[in-house]
């Protein structure tokens, strides 16, 4: 790695980007200060048909660098790891049904996804599948 720290950042940053096929305006990096002087990085996507934002996944590590280290460690073996889900919703008080797409480790967890960083009560949920495995 380079001596510039903010320049490994971004490079880490563009590789998970990469590795999960979104586009650099379709992740937000989201650090926040964890127990024991720690670093928290939520993996936010940005879904652009229906302008929603997503929790994608969340790692911890020593500094920043660290925490997107461990998260490029999660997106390289993901697919292999966590089941495929599909989300049917609407915000409450809209008619529009969407359709999203969560991997995760059980229900609970995709939708704990698809709740990240809102009230539970703005979405209403109409159906949780598992997807097939391919």
């Amino acid at each position: 790695m380079t001596r510039d720290k903010n320049l490994d950042i971004a490079k880490v940053q563009k590789e998970i980007a990469e590795h999960i096929g979104v586009g650099p305006d379709g992740l937000v990096f989201n650090f926040e200060p964890a127990p024991g002087g720690r670093t928290k990085l939520y993996l936010i996507t940005i879904n652009p048909r229906h302008n929603q934002s997503f929790l994608f996944h969340s790692t911890d590590g020593s500094d920043r660098l660290d925490a997107l280290r461990a998260m490029l460690d999660y997106v390289r073996v993901y697919k292999e790891r966590e089941s495929s889900y599909t989300i049917q919703w609407t915000m409450r008080g809209e008619n529009l049904l969407q359709t999203s797409y969560f991997r995760a480790k059980n229900v609970l967890d995709a939708l704990d996804k698809l709740y990240y960083d809102r009230d539970p009560n703005s979405i209403v949920v109409f159906s949780v599948i598992l997807n097939p495995m391919s």
